[in-house]
C-alpha cells in the first residue's frame, strides 16, 4: 500500500471510485492476482469507501473514496465495521457450509448500520464446486444492499456461471524499477537488497516487501553466493558441502533455484554489455566478472538449462541429493575447464 492505494493497481482503484461516484456498483466482483499482490487491501479499501459517510450522505455528491474520519471508516480500520464481513474457512478449503452459514443465511438480514452489506471471500481458488453452486443463487438474486467480493489467485477455477455474473478485475504486474523505488522510499531498504527483492518478486510488490524484510531470504542469498563462488576453485568437497547446504534450505528450494538462475543471468548481462549497473548481484560484482570471464555464452546457457532441469526433477520427486549433485558437478566442470 502507498498513500492508501495498492502499488501499480490504479486501474482497479479508479474502477471502484468511478463505480461509487456514478452509482453503478455491481453485486459481485472477482479480484484476480498472485498471493500477496494486494487483493485484500483493494477489497477493504473498496468496502471502506462504499460504507463511508461521505459517499452515503443524502444531497452530497459521492467522492468515490473513503474519508478516513467518519465512524464507519474508523470501524473498518479497526476491523469492527459490522456490515463488512470476511469469510473464514478451515485449512481443507471453502466448502458448502462456509458459504451457506457465512453468506447465504446471513445476507438476508439487512445491514446493521450501513447502506451496504459486504462479504469478502479470500482464497477462492480453494472453493469447491459445490460451494460455488451454493453461492451462485445468491449472486444471481442478491438483495439490493448485498455486495460479494471474491479474491483468487486463479479465476479460471470459477464456474463459468459465476464468472459471467461478476465484474472481473485482474491485478497487473508492476515494473521492477517501480518496486525497487517503493522498497527504498517506503521501507528504507538499501539499493542492493531492494534490487534483489524487486527482481525476485516478478512484478508483485507484496512479495518484494516480504523478501526485502526477510532475514531468512538474506541468509539464503548469502549462502548461495558463497557456494557458487566456491565452485570456482573447489574440489569434490565443495560439491558435497553445496548439496548439504541445499538440503538445509530445502523448504526454500524454489527461491534457491531462482537465486541461482539470476546469478548466471547476471553473467550473461555482464558479458553482453560490461555494465555493472544492470546487475542484480551488484555487491558481488567482482565475483560475477571473474566467473563470466571463465565461462562462454554457451557454458552459461548450458548451466541455466541444467538449473531448469534440476528444478523440474525436484518437482517430479526425483532424489533431491542426486539431482543437486549432478547440477553442481556440471557447474564446477564448466567453470574449471
Amino acid at each position: 500500500m502507498a498513500n492508501g492505494k495498492v502499488l501499480g493497481q490504479n486501474h482497479i482503484t479508479q474502477h471502484f471510485e468511478n463505480a461509487i461516484k456514478m452509482g453503478k456498483i455491481s453485486h459481485a466482483y472477482i479480484i484476480n492476482g498472485e498471493a500477496e499482490s494486494g487483493k485484500m487491501e483493494l477489497a477493504l479499501q473498496f468496502a471502506k469507501a462504499l460504507q463511508c459517510e461521505d459517499n452515503n450522505t443524502v444531497g452530497k455528491t459521492p467522492t468515490g473514496v473513503a474519508c478516513g474520519k467518519c465512524k464507519s471508516c474508523h470501524q473498518t480500520d479497526t476491523g469492527n465495521q459490522p456490515d463488512i464481513r470476511i469469510v473464514t474457512y478451515e485449512k481443507s478449503g471453502i466448502g458448502v457450509d462456509e458459504i451457506r452459514e457465512q453468506i447465504n443465511n446471513d445476507i438476508v438480514i439487512k445491514p446493521y448500520s450501513s447502506k451496504h452489506k459486504i462479504y469478502i471471500v479470500p482464497d477462492c481458488e480453494k472453493m469447491t464446486e459445490a460451494a460455488q453452486n451454493a453461492l451462485l443463487k445468491t449472486i444471481e438474486e442478491p438483495p439490493e444492499y448485498g455486495i460479494i467480493i471474491l479474491l483468487t489467485t486463479n479465476a479460471d477455477k470459477f464456474l463459468q456461471t459465476i464468472l459471467s455474473r461478476c465484474v472481473v478485475l485482474n491485478i497487473r504486474s508492476v515494473k521492477e524499477s517501480t518496486i525497487k523505488n517503493y522498497l527504498m522510499s517506503e521501507f528504507g531498504i538499501g539499493s542492493y537488497d531492494a534490487s534483489v527483492a524487486a527482481a525476485f518478486a516478478e512484478g508483485n510488490p507484496g512479495k518484494a516487501v516480504k523478501l526485502a524484510t526477510s532475514e531468512e531470504f538474506k541468509e539464503l542469498k548469502n549462502s548461495l553466493v558463497q557456494t557458487l563462488i566456491a565452485m570456482e576453485h573447489g574440489g569434490i568437497n565443495v560439491i558435497t558441502q553445496a548439496v548439504k547446504t541445499a538440503g538445509e534450505l530445502k523448504k526454500n528450494i524454489d527461491e534457491f533455484f531462482d537465486l541461482m538462475y539470476v546469478w548466471y543471468r547476471d553473467m550473461l548481462v555482464y558479458k553482453a554489455c560490461k555494465d555493472s549497473e544492470k546487475l542484480i548481484f551488484q555487491d558481488d560484482y567482482m565475483a560475477i566478472v571473474n566467473q563470466s570471464e571463465k565461462l562462454s555464452f554457451r557454458d552459461i546457457n548450458i548451466i541455466l538449462e541444467e538449473i531448469d532441469n534440476a528444478e523440474k526433477r525436484i518437482g517430479s520427486n526425483v532424489n533431491f541429493d542426486a539431482t543437486l549433485e549432478v547440477l553442481f558437478l556440471i557447474i564446477r566442470e564448466r567453470i574449471q575447464k
